[in-house]
C-alpha cells in the first residue's frame, strides 16, 4: 500500500476531498473528522475512522438533522446492522482505494470521435472527454494536497462505457498529480467503479460505507 497505514490514506482522502469539492477544511473529532460542505443535500459530513458500533450509533442517535451523512470505513452490511430507526444506506459506496501514482497506467490513446479537455484551477486539475457531437463522454478530477491527491467524481455516461475512456481519465488524472508532485493518491469507489480502478494501478486499502437519516415523508 502507498500509504504505511490505513488511517493515513484516509485522512488524506478526507483532505483531498475537501479541497476537490471546495469544502471546509476538515475538522478532527475524537471520532474522525466533521467536514463542513453547505450544500442542501449536504451540509457537512462526518467521517467516522473509529468505526465501532458504539460510537456509530451514539452518533447517528446524536445527529438529529438531515443532510448530514455518516462516512464509515467498515462493510454496508455492518453498518446497516449498526444504524438506529430512522436511517438509511447511501448508494454508490464500496471502498477506499490507493495507488502509488508511478504505478497508475498511463492513458491509452483516445478513441476516434472523443477529444479530451483539462484544466487546472484552484488546485485541483479537470479531465473531461467530449464525444464527436460535443457531449459528455467521462470525466473526473483530481486534488493535490502535497504528497498526496484524492481521485474524485469520475464518471463515464452509460452511452460511452466499455471504450477505454475511464482509462483515459484516470491515467489523465494521475499524469496531473504527478507532475504537481504528488506521489500517492486515494479515491472512495463505487463497486461497480472499483473493477477500473483495480485494473490500472489501484489497490482497496478499506470497505467504504455510507448512512443518512431519511426524509420526513419516507421515514417509517
Amino acid at each position: 500500500m502507498p500509504f504505511k497505514t490505513t488511517g493515513e490514506a484516509v485522512r488524506a482522502w478526507v483532505e483531498g476531498w475537501a479541497v476537490s469539492r471546495g469544502a471546509a477544511e476538515p475538522t478532527p473529532q475524537p471520532w474522525g473528522f466533521t467536514v463542513e460542505v453547505g450544500l442542501p443535500r449536504e451540509v457537512a459530513r462526518q467521517v467516522v475512522t473509529a468505526a465501532d458500533e458504539a460510537t456509530v450509533r451514539e452518533l447517528a442517535g446524536n445527529t438529529t438533522a438531515r443532510g448530514i451523512p455518516l462516512k464509515v470505513f467498515v462493510p454496508a452490511r455492518t453498518l446497516q446492522a449498526w444504524l438506529p430507526p430512522g436511517w438509511v444506506l447511501l448508494d454508490g459506496h464500496a471502498a477506499l482505494m490507493a495507488a502509488r501514482l508511478s504505478a497508475v497506467d498511463a492513458p491509452p490513446r483516445l478513441p476516434d470521435g472523443y477529444r479530451l479537455h483539462r484544466w487546472d484551477r484552484a488546485g485541483v486539475t479537470r479531465a473531461v472527454v467530449r464525444a464527436a457531437d460535443g457531449a459528455f463522454a467521462a470525466g473526473g478530477q483530481i486534488a493535490v494536497t502535497g504528497p498526496t491527491a484524492v481521485a474524485d467524481q469520475v464518471e463515464t455516461h452509460p452511452a460511452h462505457r466499455r471504450r477505454g475512456l475511464g482509462r483515459v481519465v484516470m491515467g489523465t488524472l494521475a499524469e496531473a498529480a504527478t507532475r504537481q508532485g504528488a506521489r500517492a493518491a486515494v479515491l472512495g469507489a463505487t463497486e461497480e467503479g472499483r473493477t477500473l480502478y483495480a485494473s490500472v494501478g489501484w489497490q482497496a486499502v478499506a470497505p467504504l460505507s455510507a448512512a443518512v437519516r431519511e426524509e420526513e415523508d419516507s421515514a417509517i
